[in-house]
């Protein structure tokens, strides 16, 4: 079972979806430093999509340095070193430009698109609190 769930959608490649979702997950916390990373087999299976596909995927992740591979253990969620304000911003230009030019699109205001994405912040802040709170549970009982 691969750690992070990806709906695919039309319109868009099923490559960057895949890359988003697992993206998502190390940010969540789902994913964490020195995690193993599904291999490209487990991906293509369990993603049901073709092994050139899931070799790209890992293949991009290793490349912007959030997997590395470490021969005769596998690919692990790699460790990375705090960025500043204007490096972390930079990484989701693209991200942004394209939830701004939807939200022009579909007639959404600036300040639905804030709520919005506040109240995604939100989320990933709660599943993060429940995800360590029962990691201190779990720990507790050993």
């Amino acid at each position: 079972m691969i750690p992070f769930r990806v709906t695919f959608r039309p319109g868009k490649p099923v490559y960057e979806q895949a890359v988003y979702a697992a993206k998502k997950a190390m940010m969540s916390g789902h994913l964490r430093p020195g995690d193993a990373f599904p291999s490209v087999r487990a991906l293509s299976k369990e993603l049901k999509i073709n092994p050139n596909t899931a070799h790209k995927i890992v293949a991009s992740l290793v490349a912007a340095g959030l997997l590395e591979t470490r021969p005769g253990v596998g690919t692990l969620v790699a460790e990375l070193p705090a960025p500043n304000a204007a490096q972390r911003t930079e990484l989701l230009g693209p991200e942004i430009e394209e939830l701004a030019v939807e939200a022009k699109r579909l007639g959404i205001g600036l300040n639905d698109v804030l709520a919005s994405v506040t109240a995604h912040w939100k989320e990933l802040d709660l599943e993060n609190r429940r995800k360590e709170e029962r990691e201190r549970e779990g720990g507790r009982k050993r």
